[in-house]
């Protein structure tokens, strides 16, 4: 009988255990994705553009093309440094109302 009680008991304590690390990594990554959409809302909102998906691949697009103008324009390559900066422009003109 005292056996029983014993394993039931470490059972229990290591249910316990368990059942705390998880609820730590809910409250963490629950509090993560909480942010990372405060975060979104928060920067579409200033720019005033939409929160789906398409539109923040498109606001990344759109600047990952000035990035590349910004690039060119730095190793003297004028024409393709204004064609890299007129398509991030107008890209990123179009997602922001």
């Amino acid at each position: 009988m005292q056996v029983q009680g014993f394993f039931e008991w470490l059972g229990q304590a290591l249910g316990a255990v368990i059942r705390f690390i998880v609820d730590g990594l809910d409250w963490i990554f629950g509090g993560l994705a909480h942010a990372g959409g405060n975060f979104i809302e928060g920067l579409s909102r200033t720019l005033g553009m939409d929160t789906s998906l398409i539109s923040i691949i498109a606001l990344v697009v759109g600047l990952i093309l000035l990035y590349s103008a910004v690039r060119a324009f730095m190793r003297a390559s004028i024409v393709l440094g204004i064609i890299w900066a007129l398509l991030g422009l107008w890209l990123l003109s179009w997602i922001i109302h």
